[in-house]
């Protein structure tokens, strides 16, 4: 059973931005902790973005500066708000703790960044 809902994907083109959300089943907090990883066909899933307990935020080099990871704590809820997309970007995005153990997977979101 899955743990999260991930919805906000699109097809856009580069340059484009867009929302992503991530709603926690009641067993998870987000406020604990959470990330965003992503994962591109042929390649493995990544972690891009993550959100700790402080409120700290780590991103990867290639998202950075172009990714903004938030939290609402209330609505248990994670978003990705993603602007300046590229083409590469393009893959299926999903939300999971930052560190093992992870849990259960939604079914992501897909991101397509195309001209």
């Amino acid at each position: 059973q899955a743990d999260f809902v991930e919805s906000g994907g699109g097809l856009v083109q580069p340059g484009g931005s867009l929302r992503l959300s991530c709603a926690a089943s009641r067993n998870i907090e987000v406020a604990y902790g959470m990330g965003w990883y992503r994962q591109a066909p042929g390649n493995q899933r990544e972690l891009v973005a993550a959100i700790y307990t402080s409120g700290t935020t780590i991103y990867e080099d290639i998202v950075r500066g172009r990714f903004t990871i938030s939290r609402d704590n209330a609505k248990n809820t994670v978003y990705l708000q993603m602007n300046d997309l590229k083409i590469e970007d393009t893959a299926s995005y999903y939300c999971n703790k930052p560190t093992r153990p992870l849990s259960n997977w939604g079914q992501g979101t897909q991101v397509t960044v195309s001209s």
